[in-house]
């Protein structure tokens, strides 16, 4: 079945999906903000709770991939089952108050989160326009920073040992609603989408070579491993590398939440304000300096005022890189958006799991640990130097929009 060039938009899906995107967060960071009073409500260690959250990044490196591929055969098909994978895992975590029930539902919602995140560009390929498919990557993405902040405003609310369940069946209860509405929503036909052909393994291993084996598509691999490792390494090392400055865990918090607040708006507006105006390296490098200066500034002169203004501008500037670079892979990739979204997440993860041990070995050092993440950050700027030709020659979101209408002239040329 070819695409209906007469179909509309369906907005209702983007909000169910974005509703779910938000959730495989929450789930994710379920722990983050309560650490020392998950591990005193558990009897374990603060170490043991801090793996309630990498299961999540461990299963995004193993699983992104092949949930890419499973995109690729069966997009509704696939999307239902991450809303699903992350709802039941969050209700295990009902079931039982032990850190054994904590670690079994995380392990089963960590499948869900690489099957919904991937497939960002192949629900905005499918069921939008091609003209308003960088709207939709931008909100679907920003759902998921927005999911970050609920997570520690709920925790926030539920801090103590007593209101821990509560937190838990919370979270449970949303993830639960969210995966009815999206698999209520997204009934019936792709309106834009190809059928697509089973593939067995041998085939499927070769649409990941064959992605790789893309010069744009390896230049956004390369380039996500390093916004996401700085991102990833500020959330997790910004306390550490402050308290020596007076900073305290409560206002860490608030720079962090401030951080992101700052990404959701600037993700839901930067993208889509580059993609139409062509600028989307030109962005991406201002987002990358912006973010090396403001590590530059945390390394000479920390504290909480400027973490707070300094975090925030980077939240602004740096979380809408990962809606670029998922909107560049859609209007490049077509059909096979869900392999190359899985390289590109993939990439991004082992970012924030190398950059993050680089900064983890330089913690008696904070001033040197924020100037080597300036250096880390700033060797994005190559990449993207790399990436202004090809960037520039790919068709933009009007001109796809013009080739799927068949009333449409064409592009104007002159």
């Amino acid at each position: 079945m070819s695409p209906d060039p007469t179909a509309t938009s369906r907005w209702g899906i983007i909000a169910a999906f974005s509703l779910v995107g938000a959730a495989t967060q929450m789930v994710w960071l379920t722990f983050a903000p309560v650490t020392t009073v998950a591990a005193e409500r558990y009897g374990v260690s603060e170490t043991a709770i801090g793996w309630l959250a990498n299961v999540f990044v461990l299963a995004f490196v193993l699983l992104a991939i092949p949930a890419g591929l499973l995109l690729d055969r069966n997009l509704r098909g696939a999307l239902v089952l991450g809303g699903a994978l992350t709802a039941v895992g969050a209700c295990i975590r009902v079931g039982g108050d032990s850190f054994g029930w904590m670690l079994a539902g995380g392990c089963v919602a960590a499948l869900g989160q690489p099957i919904m995140l991937t497939g960002i560009t192949g629900l905005t390929r499918g069921y939008l326009r091609p003209e308003h498919r960088p709207v939709g990557i931008a909100v679907a993405t920003a759902s998921t920073w927005a999911g970050f902040v609920a997570a520690f405003a709920l925790s926030a609310v539920f801090s103590t040992t007593d209101t821990l369940p509560t937190l838990v069946a919370v979270h449970a209860g949303y993830a639960v609603v969210a995966a009815v509405l999206l698999a209520v929503a997204i009934r019936g036909p792709v309106p834009f989408g190809e059928t697509r052909r089973p593939a067995g393994v041998r085939a499927s291993w070769t649409a990941v070579r064959g992605a790789w084996n893309d010069p744009l598509i390896r230049k956004l691999c390369l380039f996500g491993f390093l916004p996401f490792g700085t991102f990833i390494t500020l959330s997790t090392w910004t306390q550490a590398l402050l308290e020596p400055a007076g900073v305290t865990v409560d206002q860490v918090g608030v720079m962090l939440i401030s951080c992101v607040l700052a990404g959701v708006i600037g993700t839901a507006v930067l993208p889509v304000w580059a993609a139409g105006h062509r600028t989307e390296v030109l962005t991406g490098m201002v987002g990358i300096a912006t973010t090396a200066a403001v590590c530059v500034l945390l390394a000479v002169a920390p504290g909480f005022g400027t973490g707070l203004v300094s975090l925030s501008i980077a939240g602004l500037m740096l979380l809408p890189m990962l809606a670029i670079v998922l909107e560049l892979v859609e209007r490049h990739s077509g059909d096979a958006e869900g392999v190359s979204s899985g390289l590109v997440w993939t990439m991004g993860n082992l970012g924030g799991l190398v950059v993050s041990a680089i900064i983890g070995a330089t913690l008696d050092s904070p001033t040197a640990s924020f100037l080597i993440l300036a250096v880390i950050t700033l060797l994005a700027l190559p990449i993207l130097a790399a990436l202004r030709a090809p960037v520039a020659a790919m068709a933009s979101p009007s001109e796809l929009a013009d080739a799927a209408d068949p009333t449409s002239p064409g592009p104007a040329v002159g």
